[in-house]
């Protein structure tokens, strides 16, 4: 596998080696071994996955301590646009945002650590999405960001995404109930 490390410190883009032949392909989405040596987390203790329309943005969602979660994120089939923002008060990089398509064709992986607000939009009819989670979803300590948060300047592909109702009462992260 191969790591990238972006001008935000934490978050990692994993590009994971990809074994192709006649029969179709074969990668490791996931080595304890590995993670460890690249100084990632590797204490998953859930996993999710979506389904999702074309057009649909799911965040801009965080966990605050102690609840904060680490999320291990790929597309299974499909295509997103993916989005984290830096919400570590007091780090050099707050409130930047990183944003990319992932989808099955590239195979990408996203670590993204604690500290992290993440969302995205599918760019494709039935994408599933999955995601490892490092601590149990606690209703307590959800938290999240408008997607349209003009202060984030976040560039996002179409400018009529489908949005849960409870997403859209999210505030932007200036009001957020942000705990890091």
């Amino acid at each position: 596998m191969e790591i990238e490390h972006f001008e935000i410190k934490g978050p990692v883009l994993i590009k994971p080696r990809i074994f192709e032949d006649e029969r179709g392909y074969f990668y490791e989405s996931f080595n304890t071994f590995n993670f460890d040596n690249a100084g990632l987390e590797t204490r998953f203790v859930q996993d999710n996955q979506s389904l999702s329309k074309a057009g649909a943005l799911r965040g801009l969602h965080f966990q605050n301590p102690p609840f904060a979660q680490g999320k291990l994120i790929r597309v299974v089939i499909g295509s997103v646009f993916d989005v984290i923002v830096d919400i570590r008060t007091g780090s050099p990089t707050y409130g930047k945002t990183l944003s990319m398509e992932i989808n099955s064709n590239n195979k990408y992986m996203l670590w993204i650590p604690p500290g992290f607000a993440h969302g995205f939009l599918t760019l494709e009819d039935n994408t599933i999405f999955l995601y490892k989670c490092t601590e149990i979803y606690h209703k307590e300590s959800e938290s999240g960001i408008i997607w349209n948060d003009k202060g984030l300047n976040i560039n996002w592909p179409i400018n009529d995404p489908i949005v849960s109702q409870k997403d859209l009462l999210l505030s932007e992260l200036k009001n957020c109930d942000n705990k890091f």
